[in-house]
């Protein structure tokens, strides 16, 4: 839908304001990338059981046991994303993708349930 607003924009720009083929495919070749993802629409998501959690996210895919999981951190970004993070016992670290994380606050209840800790922190502009 917004590659789609982007092309639409360009190519009225170039239309009404005689904008140079030149510009326009350099502002077009911005959105190159996302055509691609649309274009290959991989596949992504995250299943918790009581025993592991896994996901996957087009060609990647992992799966923990949750016994093997010591905590998980959740990082509200500025953008109002949540990041995840996972302090495994070991003192690994695993950061899910962003595409296969799922909304935090029901993630973050059935974590609870399932008797894992979490931790929660929010943006800060100052440190």
């Amino acid at each position: 839908m917004v590659v789609a607003a982007i092309w639409f924009a360009v190519l009225a720009a170039g239309l009404f304001w005689e904008m140079s083929a030149l510009m326009m495919a350099f502002l077009l070749a911005f959105t190159l990338p996302a055509l691609w993802d649309l274009m290959r629409d991989p596949a992504s998501g995250l299943t918790l059981t009581n025993n592991t959690l896994h996901w996957y996210s087009g060609k990647r895919q992992v799966s923990v046991a949750l016994e093997e999981v010591a905590m998980i951190r959740l990082d509200t970004r500025l953008d109002l994303s949540v990041k995840v993070t996972l302090i495994l016992n070991t003192g690994t670290k695993l950061r899910l993708p962003f595409e296969s994380t799922p909304p935090h606050q029901p993630f973050e209840e059935a974590l609870i349930q399932r008797g894992l800790k979490t931790e929660r922190h929010h943006f800060q502009l100052m440190q």
